[in-house]
């Protein structure tokens, strides 16, 4: 009524009041009455803005990738943008005069493009489908330095890149190369976990073997421990024989030194004897052979007397002619032999 009006804005909202081209007041979440022929109103929002994007770009490498992003901004200097772009209000107080509020997230979103696309350009295909977390930081960085997006006063919150893909074909031949490198790590890991089982298994062989070895070593030290042992028993043994056969020697050199010596003194003996016999025999040559059958006769038994007697006369036969002998001297010859032979006992039983 009579051009006053009425507006409320929300406190995301930075609303500036200019009248008679100066600026009465300004602030987030204002309210007041106006007369609107002769004020402006201008809507700065303040609030985070999502701004997402996507780009067909070309790789280092040239290969096509498609990136899909998303840029988040906010109106920090609200007078700055006001005095950049239009963000003035319609008579009614709720539309915009103009359509630079929605070119100002455009603006935004092509200098995050460039720099996004400066980014991919200076990778390789591989490269750039892994790196879309360096892009998103290289972009965030470089653009809230850029002089328009300082210009405008704005602060860039973030900038993510949701995807880096590349053509179908392209993207197929990868995999086929990705299937083939991991089914290829595949049999390198088989080949790998069955050298690592053939080296364990030649460890475990040559461990045993090492243990075979040293055990043969010991049973050969062991061995020839024994063999000396049994050397040094056999020298020992062949010392005490050697020291038994020179005792034996010594021995039966006493025993043929004695042996010699008994002979010696027995043919000494025998000599002597033999001089005593040979003396004794050459003085009864050349007595009368009845002198010495008279000495011999000497200490005689009476059976030795007769029958030396009787020796005689067998010696004078053929000068005796007839010898008669009676029966009771031959009987009393008899009996006094046997007395005679029995030491005198049977002799005078009988």
């Amino acid at each position: 009524m009579f051009g006053i009006r009425f507006i409320k804005s929300q406190p995301t909202t930075h609303l500036m009041q200019f009248r008679g081209g100066k600026l009465a007041r300004q602030g987030a979440g204002l309210s007041f009455y106006y007369y609107s022929p002769t004020t402006t109103l201008v809507a700065v929002p303040v609030a985070s803005h999502d701004r997402p994007f996507m780009l067909d770009l070309v790789t280092s490498d040239f290969q096509s990738v498609t990136v899909q992003g998303q840029v988040t901004y906010r109106i920090s200097e609200p007078q700055r943008t006001a005095a950049m772009m239009d963000f003035s209000l319609r008579a009614d107080g709720k539309t915009y005069a103009s359509e630079d509020p929605a070119r100002l997230a455009d603006r935004v979103a092509q200098q995050a493009e460039v720099i996004v696309q400066q980014a991919v350009q200076a990778l390789d295909l591989k490269q750039a489908l892994r790196s879309s977390a360096l892009i998103a930081r290289t972009a965030q960085r470089e653009l809230g330095v850029q002089p328009e997006i300082e210009a405008l006063g704005l602060e860039i919150l973030g900038v993510s890149i949701l995807s880096v893909k590349p053509t179908p074909d392209i993207a197929r031949a990868l995999e086929a190369e990705a299937r083939e490198s991991n089914l290829r790590a595949a049999d390198d890991a088989v080949y790998s976990r069955r050298m690592s089982a053939v080296e364990k298994e030649r460890a475990i062989r040559q461990n045993e073997l090492d243990t075979e070895i040293a055990i043969e070593h010991k049973r050969r030290e062991i061995s020839e421990t024994k063999l000396e042992a049994k050397a040094a028993l056999m020298r020992k043994d062949n010392g005490l024989r050697a020291e038994q056969m020179d005792a034996d020697i010594e021995l039966e050199e006493s025993r043929k030194a004695f042996v010699s010596g008994q002979a010696a003194n027995s043919r000494t003996l025998a000599e002597a004897e033999a001089h005593r016999v040979a003396s004794v025999m050459t003085a009864l040559s050349q007595a009368d052979t009845r002198v010495v059958q008279a000495l011999a006769a000497v200490g005689m038994q009476p059976a030795q007397l007769i029958a030396q007697a009787f020796g005689g006369i067998a010696e004078n036969a053929e000068r005796i002619g007839q010898f008669n002998m009676a029966p009771e001297l031959l009987q009393a010859l008899l009996g006094h032999t046997a007395v005679g032979s029995d030491g005198g006992e049977r002799g005078r039983s009988r």
